[in-house]
């Protein structure tokens, strides 16, 4: 299932991974992991990051959140998204 990831980090958690040069290598792993469609980063909140990635099984959620919560503090929330495609799909069950 796509899903939509944002995770708002907690400013000073993430000032010391970044000062302490761990960032990079942080990120790195995620998009490895997670392989995203997309990925934004934005300042909203502080640091802040979206990504639109494909989740096997719910099972995952804690593998995927407990780094950001552990690491940078954050706030992390989940929700299923669709692309054009799916939506088209989804509206031509209808009838």
């Amino acid at each position: 299932m796509r899903m939509m990831m944002k995770a708002r980090m907690d400013t000073q958690m993430s000032n010391q991974v970044t000062k302490g040069g761990a960032m990079p290598n942080s990120l790195k792993s995620v998009m490895e992991r997670l392989k995203p469609e997309a990925a934004y980063f934005t300042p909203e909140g502080g640091r802040s990051m979206i990504l639109v990635f494909d989740m096997q099984d719910t099972s995952q959620l804690p593998s995927i959140a407990d780094p950001f919560f552990q690491e940078m503090g954050a706030e992390v929330t989940f929700e299923p998204v669709m692309n054009l495609d799916d939506l088209q799909r989804g509206l031509a069950a209808l009838k």
